[in-house]
């Protein structure tokens, strides 16, 4: 017998086994649906009541794993020997994801093909497979159990949720990006929206596999990342800009020092001089919170080659773009915008968040000299995520930034599947950053920036 195993012994001698047993072998579906939860709640309380910590500390998380899984056998052998063998399974997986992962939520973590999960109580959980969105059948006992899920996310990065701070920004430890907002706030019970990064990030062969962009642009984007220009990812929700910050940032040279900044960590960098910050909420007093701003300002003492910050959301863009035009040279950011122009605007807007009463032309010149390309990606109608343009920015004339399209996707309708399908364009501007490129011992092909259509979906 291990170690584990007598810590946990006399864990199943208990009179209840009887009753639930009786009530598994007979009665109708609501009943045994009823009474598998039951069963699956009282051999998961005895398991939490009966684990002795100061045994288990000190044991991995597979062999911990594998013992409790030993003993968890043993207490549906005794509480309920009627069990068929995929029952048997089935109750002995779900108290060990109720043990050490996340309940019910693993079942859908471990699908590789769901890319969202929204849960908005208890018993109505939505997921996004390939685009489209369906209901999931995996369902929380009740709100409690539900927030004790949620806790136990958010304290696993050191937040918290509750009534004096009801909502949190987490996340999972592949990466995944976690929203929480709980009663009174929400008022169905909590909801929950979990973005899925994969513990193996999308690379750069997988998107072109996906059709989210074209070798040549591909060949561009790389050809600015190692020449160090200042990109912008502008977007929507869910298009995919996080995905494809962490994919270019695997261009960005092993021997760079690079900080990156997020609200909750979601960049999977590659590169093993990587500083990562995060923000921090405030805490039960309202005190001690620490801002994109903060972070970004304490960056810049770091000695960073590069910056990197997840989201531009306020007057921290202020400083992202004095850092670019001061020596940081290479740095990258997303922001949420629908057009290149857009995203300009959004900037402006941005800056003015920071306090800083600038006249509207030296908002724009800071601007121009900062970001040398825009690249906006989209989700277009039916689930597909394409980088729709990438757009020089170029210099000032009179009050306006100059800008034109490098290469852009152009949509032609929807298909029969309600997907909307369309065709990548080269536009024949040569954009004016490519002495920059050459510069940099980079040489492009003569005809990439050829007028013609690169692919057709």
């Amino acid at each position: 017998m291990t170690r584990l195993q007598r810590g946990l012994s006399g864990l199943s001698h208990n009179g209840t086994g009887s009753r639930i047993g009786g009530s598994m072998a007979g009665g109708g579906d609501r009943q045994g649906a009823k009474s598998f939860e039951e069963l699956k709640r009282l051999i998961h309380g005895k398991l939490v009541d009966k684990l002795d910590l100061s045994r288990v500390s000190d044991l991995e998380g597979d062999t911990l794993r594998r013992e409790i899984r030993l003993v968890v056998e043993r207490l549906c052998d005794t509480e309920n020997p009627l069990l068929n063998r995929m029952e048997r399974e089935r109750l002995i997986d779900e108290v060990l994801d109720e043990t050490f992962g996340f309940g019910p939520l693993e079942v859908l973590l471990k699908d590789p093909t769901i890319s969202d999960i929204l849960i908005n109580g208890p018993h109505k959980i939505f997921v996004e497979r390939r685009g489209k969105m369906e209901k999931s059948d995996v369902k929380f006992r009740d709100n409690e159990h539900l927030l004790q899920i949620i806790d136990r996310i958010v304290s696993k990065i050191g937040r918290r949720v509750d009534e004096t701070s009801p909502m949190v920004d987490a996340r999972l430890p592949d990466g995944s990006r976690v929203n929480a907002i709980i009663p009174p706030l929400a008022l169905d019970g909590p909801s929950v929206s979990i973005r899925r990064f994969g513990a193996n990030p999308l690379k750069l062969e997988d998107l072109l596999n996906y059709k989210a962009f074209t070798p040549e642009m591909a060949m561009l984007m790389e050809a600015c990342i190692k020449a160090r220009l200042n990109i912008v990812i502008s977007g929507g929700t869910g298009c995919g800009k996080t995905t494809l910050l962490n994919t270019l940032s695997s261009f960005i040279p092993h021997e760079e020092r690079i900080v990156t900044i997020e609200d909750a960590a979601e960049l999977q960098l590659q590169q093993d001089h990587v500083v990562r910050l995060e923000t921090r909420p405030p805490n039960i007093e309202g005190k001690g919170s620490i801002t994109t701003r903060d972070l970004v300002r304490n960056a810049l003492r770091m000695r960073p080659e590069r910056i990197i910050i997840g989201e531009c959301r306020g007057g921290e863009t202020l400083d992202m773009l004095q850092a670019m035009n001061t020596g940081h040279a290479g740095s990258m950011t997303t922001l949420h915008a629908n057009t290149p122009r857009d995203a300009q605007a959004r900037l402006e807007t941005m800056i003015m968040m920071s306090g800083m009463e600038l006249p509207m032309k030296a908002m724009r010149q800071q601007i121009s000299s900062a970001v040398d390309a825009i690249i906006q990606a989209n989700r277009l109608q039916g689930g597909p995520r394409k980088v729709t343009s990438i757009t020089e920015v170029m210099n000032m004339e009179q009050d306006m930034i100059i800008m034109q399209d490098v290469f852009r996707y152009k949509q032609l309708g929807i298909d029969q599947n309600g997907r909307a399908y369309g065709q990548f364009e080269a536009t024949g501007v040569r954009p004016s950053f490519v002495s920059r490129l050459e510069a940099a011992g980079i040489k492009l092909p003569s005809n990439l920036f050829q007028e013609r259509v690169l692919l057709r979906d």
